[in-house]
């Protein structure tokens, strides 16, 4: 800093407010002492930042799969966030397992990131009670902390599956099945949930057969599908727990005739495109990104706030397979 000082013809202090970008320094100041920082190479020492400052500018995010295209935009408005407060954001991915969220969200907590956004995969967050006593700011998101009290942002799964199913029962259909996540992950449940309720509001019976949850693998859900539509009480439409399964039924429904009905959760990439395009109930989950992101850096500037929940509302956008009527009778 002594040599960018020199250089720009400034005292120490006045570096100090550019490169901090602090106030109190007029244009054609700060012109020169960034023409210096550029010549010289210089690169401002976080350690020492560290030291004097207690903080890292630095946080964490644990996401359950990179590979999921609903993660990439949450990803980025989290980002957007993180850079806008100068802050470096470090990503993993826990991949559905709670050892390893644990594993990465405790990683993460010893490298001294400021606040920690996590996507739970498990139910029992009291591992970072310590953390958060220690001030590492913590904010879950599409799913709620398990055993701790924390903020929360989420989407409202029961609401959104209730209206995509009450979309179907509108359009005439009796029999409609249900494929969704493994039942442990609280999306799934409150999904299943909101399924339920729309037949109950309309007074129809849920066979036991057109329930299936488990993992999101093509095999299973492949298998799930084929159950619903040739058993002995076929359904004529299906409602989707996720992305991951709609993918796989708009693949098994291509191959059948007559036209089965389909609502997905959560929209994806060309379902808009398909022939008919694919009914869903959508979800935004940029804008999980940034209120959790948000909320997480009012903490890290001082709120003392008790913990909150926050439901997002999602939207049924109509396209045309949950718009195809059942067969007649």
């Amino acid at each position: 800093m002594k040599d960018v000082a020199a250089r720009a013809g400034v005292g120490l202090k006045t570096v100090s407010r550019v490169v901090g970008g602090e106030p109190g320094v007029t244009p054609d100041t700060e012109r020169r002492v960034r023409e210096a920082i550029d010549a010289l190479g210089f690169r401002r020492n976080d350690s020492a930042r560290v030291l004097r400052k207690g903080r890292t500018a630095s946080v964490g995010l644990v996401l359950e799969d990179l590979a999921d295209p609903f993660y990439g935009p949450l990803n980025r408005a989290v980002e957007e966030v993180a850079r806008a407060h100068g802050a470096l954001l470090i990503i993993g991915s826990s991949a559905e397992n709670p050892d390893r969220e644990r594993e990465l969200a405790l990683a993460l907590c010893a490298r001294r990131v400021d606040g920690l956004i996590v996507i739970p995969a498990g139910d029992d967050h009291r591992y970072l009670e310590p953390e958060i006593r220690a001030g590492v700011a913590t904010v879950f998101v599409d799913r709620p902390a398990g055993r701790i009290e924390a903020d929360v942002v989420l989407s409202d799964s029961f609401g959104g599956a209730r209206d995509g199913v009450a979309h179907l029962i509108a359009g005439g259909h009796r029999r409609i099945g249900f494929i969704g996540d493994h039942a442990h992950i609280h999306t799934a449940t409150e999904r299943l949930r909101g399924y339920r309720a729309a037949m109950a509001d309309a007074g129809l019976p849920v066979a036991g057969s057109w329930v299936s949850l488990g993992s999101t693998e093509p095999e299973r859900v492949r298998a799930a599908a084929r159950s619903l539509l040739t058993g002995p009480d076929p359904v004529t439409a299906v409602f989707a727990g996720n992305n991951r399964v709609t993918v796989t039924v708009v693949r098994v429904l291509a191959e059948r005739t007559p036209p089965v009905a389909l609502v997905g959760f959560d929209d994806f990439e060309l379902a808009d495109l398909l022939r008919p395009g694919v009914t869903v109930v959508a979800q935004d989950p940029a804008t999980l990104g940034r209120v959790s992101a948000d909320r997480l850096f009012h903490r890290l500037a001082g709120a003392a706030l008790p913990p909150a929940r926050t439901e997002l509302p999602t939207r049924l956008i109509p396209r045309g397979s949950g718009e195809i009527a059942p067969p007649a009778v």
